[in-house]
């Protein structure tokens, strides 16, 4: 019988996370990590199906979900700060990384930081250095937006006020249509302009033709750690994708040590509401195939 996902809170920065969390408690962790504008949420039905291989935690990163909203501003650096003290009050010492959009940039960065806590990654729908505008997005629409989301004024007016990327850009990365019920977790984190900031930072702070450059120098050396690491990692593609499309997923884990890639089908950014079980069951063997052999490789 599956383990019920429990949505707990833990104390960080003098702020609550919320997260969900499942599996057995003896089982290597798995830890879940999602992006811009979703939450834990998006992994709900993916973490049933890893439980009985892992220990599954998914946070809702600071600002989203049901985690706090304090008044930072939301930087990438800024979740990285948050996201350590939280596996910190957790007592996470190894996980298995899963990962989706910022999530990815997140677990890059930890990896490069801490290879010691890394079992194995497990990514899709990836953010990295991108040298142009040209490198970031498959859709010259989506370009288009994104460079209005940058631009002041006009990307408060968009989030903060229309609220476009709960209502558009999610939706829009989406193959299937999410049913009112299945978009209102979405939505409930951000009913006011005020509690959308931390969605309006986010593109922001995309790594593009070397801006913001704090953020490009930290994800070209967590890519470059990526590159020389010899953990195993698993990458998920959609077709055709949204930032990452089947043919740069081909190459992407061709350039990695022991990366395994699997083509869910038809899918463009958020792959989780699309391809969960495929994701779920693929991660679960994943994680039981490296577990049969640890033994070995650290006699």
């Amino acid at each position: 019988m599956t383990k019920q996902i429990e949505i707990r809170k833990a104390s960080v920065l003098g702020s609550s996370m919320a997260y969900r969390e499942t599996g057995a408690e003896g089982a290597p962790v798995a830890l879940f990590l999602h992006g811009n504008p979703t939450s834990s949420h998006i992994w709900r039905n993916i973490l049933p199906l890893v439980s009985p291989v892992a220990h599954c935690i998914a946070p809702d990163l600071i600002g989203f979900g049901q985690s706090d909203k304090p008044d930072i501003a939301y930087r990438f650096l800024d979740h990285v700060r948050y996201l350590d003290a939280f596996i910190e009050q957790c007592g996470i010492t190894s996980a298995y990384l899963v990962a989706q959009d910022w999530g990815t940039a997140l677990a890059f960065h930890l990896a490069a930081r801490r290879p010691d806590l890394v079992r194995g990654l497990a990514f899709m729908e990836f953010i990295r250095p991108m040298p142009t505008w040209q490198d970031f997005h498959q859709a010259d629409a989506a370009r288009e937006t994104f460079k209005k989301f940058r631009t002041p004024s006009v990307g408060e007016a968009m989030i903060l006020e229309a609220n476009a990327f709960v209502e558009r850009i999610l939706p829009g990365g989406i193959v299937r249509k999410l049913s009112d019920d299945e978009i209102a977790p979405y939505r409930a984190p951000f009913p006011t302009p005020e509690s959308r900031r931390p969605v309006l930072a986010l593109p922001r702070e995309l790594p593009i033709a070397g801006e913001p450059a704090d953020v490009y120098a930290a994800l070209q050396s967590a890519h470059a750690a990526l590159a020389a690491s010899s953990y195993p990692k698993l990458l998920f593609s959609g077709s055709p994708g949204a930032v990452v499309s089947p043919e740069f997923a081909e190459g992407f884990a061709a350039s990695l040590t022991h990366c395994a890639l699997l083509h869910l089908g038809p899918g463009l950014h958020f792959l989780q509401e699309d391809h969960p079980e495929a994701i779920g069951r693929s991660v679960a063997g994943w994680i039981a195939g490296i577990e049969a052999v640890r033994p070995q490789l650290a006699a």
